[in-house]
């Protein structure tokens, strides 16, 4: 089973959403390393929690890499996010033990609870929900991991109060 990447809606953002002051010194630290494109797009990542348009033009600027070159291993690689992620990421596992278990009920569970499609970012940027190919807990199948934090043998219904739960455990 492939799981496809689907595109989010876009998000407004600009210059001065963007503090490009927190890249320079990750730049200065790879800009001349051999092979510094991946620790350069992964850092940025780790930053911004996505990577802005702006900052691929800086690294471009800065480092001499074409942009072409940029967006062809951004978009090849699935680490990599283009736009901005929710607080709390739902990794729904649809690997095979997975899906003979019914990862449908609980990707649909979700989606119906949050309002949002697969790929897609809750409006108040807490959630975003993805489905992914196999998280490894073939034994706890269905599965789902909401940050470090794996929940298996799941239905739907539970899938929903633990995401309710977290939100729950944050707003108090």
């Amino acid at each position: 089973m492939r799981i496809t990447r689907l595109n989010q809606k876009k998000t407004e953002n600009t210059a001065e959403e963007t503090d490009l002051r927190l890249i320079e010194p990750l730049i200065e630290k790879n800009k001349a390393k051999k092979g510094n494109l991946i620790p350069l797009l992964q850092g940025a990542q780790d930053l911004y929690g996505y990577i802005p348009k702006e900052v691929f033009v800086k690294i471009s600027t800065e480092c001499g890499i074409p942009l072409s070159d940029m967006f062809g291993v951004a978009t090849f690689y699935s680490q990599f996010r283009l736009h901005p992620v929710g607080k709390h990421i739902i990794k729904v596992c649809h690997g095979t033990a997975c899906h003979v278990q019914n990862a449908k009920e609980i990707s649909e569970a979700l989606e119906e609870s949050l309002r949002i499609k697969d790929g897609e970012t809750t409006e108040d940027r807490f959630y975003t929900l993805e489905s992914v190919a196999c998280l490894g807990c073939c034994s706890l199948a269905p599965v789902m991991m909401v940050a470090d934090q794996t929940y298996g043998k799941l239905t739907g219904n539970e899938a929903v109060k633990i995401i309710k739960n977290i939100k729950l455990a944050e707003n108090n």
